[in-house]
């Protein structure tokens, strides 16, 4: 790496920062593409400790934001470049500044003039980003989170950040996929169609994709209302149908949700993509009674299980891992994480399995931890395992 590229970057970086003509910093091209940071973006920022600069730490699920003073800051920045990632672009109102490392460490550095003059904006912005626009929305009217006039209600609140959150969440899980233009979603247990219209909102009229979204709920006066309100709000690739997770009738599925299906009602959801060839499969798992019972470990994890709290918990962790392990063992890119608050609710576990490559077999490698997870606390099946006849 040319050190004396490296250090007119950075010089430039402070001396624009002390002129306050500083915009922005990116840093992108990971070195390591196995690593869940995909870029970094620096922006200044005035608080009450004043100036910062405000890091923003971006992953597929989610965005970290931290504040350093300067100096600190260009120290964090000089070191991920270093091991982190091999661009970095610096944009200030004079120049526009681009560092690029090659992979033998080589280095090239150019510098033009800026693209955008206007000054930088240092007011510390507490405005999240909102994926469901609640003015004028009239399923969100319809349901009761908003006003007549568009604001949403003061006890609805929770609800409408739960909302933007998980249309979040599955925005960045499908542009990690290879989605089909018009490919098909099925909404498993999707009850008075909160999520199920905002994921649908946000497909049609952010991103203008097209999908065909298909709402599975049993019960057949849910299922009516929110037909009504999809015809209400225009959504003609949107319907809702009466049935169970298990036996209702959807085509074939690109995608497939099933949020707090209640213990082997996630299994049934799981197997159903994965039979289907659903290319993302997305669950929030509710209750894990099927494993609690069959957990029987006659090792040292008894003295772990013998307390009633530390089971539940145990079970439910094992139970999770076991259908990230299963989705693994059918070709899936697996991921387990918090997607909601606890405030929110004490269900927050979301398991997502993104279908890799066309062709992909079966993975032994995941068959063999399951078979020994199971050898562990002595049980005799998953209901997954046992679905897909593993």
């Amino acid at each position: 790496m040319s050190a004396t590229d490296t250090e007119t970057f950075f010089k430039a970086l402070a001396d624009n920062i002390t002129a306050q003509q500083f915009i922005k910093l990116t840093l992108s091209d990971r070195r390591d593409k196995s690593n869940n940071l995909k870029n970094v973006f620096v922006k200044p920022v005035v608080l009450k400790a004043g100036f910062m600069l405000s890091f923003v730490y971006r992953h597929p699920t989610k965005d970290i934001t931290k504040n350093y003073e300067t100096q600190e800051g260009i120290i964090l920045l000089k070191g991920m470049l270093e091991k982190g990632f091999y661009k970095a672009d610096l944009f200030t109102t004079t120049n526009d500044w681009h560092l690029t490392i090659t992979k033998n460490g080589k280095s090239i550095l150019t510098n033009k003039s800026a693209a955008n003059q206007q000054a930088p904006v240092t007011e510390h912005d507490k405005t999240k980003k909102r994926y469901v626009i609640p003015e004028n929305n009239i399923y969100l009217r319809e349901l009761g989170i908003t006003s007549a006039e568009g604001k949403v209600k003061s006890d609805k609140q929770d609800k409408f950040r739960q909302i933007n959150k998980y249309v979040e969440v599955v925005d960045n899980i499908i542009s990690s996929a290879s989605l089909p233009p018009d490919f098909t979603i099925a909404d498993m247990g999707a009850g008075k169609g909160y999520l199920t219209f905002a994921l649908y909102d946000y497909l049609t009229n952010s991103l203008h994709l097209t999908p065909k979204v298909t709402g599975v709920e049993m019960r057949k006066e849910l299922v009516e209302n929110c037909n009504q309100i999809a015809a209400k709000a225009g959504f003609g690739q949107l319907n809702f149908i009466t049935g169970s997770i298990e036996t209702a009738e959807i085509p074939a599925v690109d995608m497939l949700i099933a949020l707090h299906a209640c213990d082997t009602a996630t299994d049934q959801a799981i197997y159903r993509g994965i039979t289907s060839g659903a290319k993302i499969i997305i669950c929030a798992p509710c209750c894990h009674k099927q494993i609690r019972k069959s957990m029987k470990p006659v090792n040292d994890i008894k003295a772990i299980t013998r307390f009633g709290i530390l089971e539940e918990r145990q079970a439910e962790i094992l139970t999770d891992a076991m259908r990230a392990l299963i989705l693994e063992a059918f070709g899936y890119q697996t991921k387990v994480f918090e997607f909601i608050s606890t405030e929110h609710t004490p269900k927050n576990v979301m398991i997502v399995g993104v279908k890799a490559e066309a062709g992909t077999k079966t993975n032994p490698a995941a068959i063999e931890q399951l078979k020994n997870l199971k050898a562990m606390y002595s049980i005799e099946y998953h209901q997954l395992e046992k679905l897909m006849k593993l």
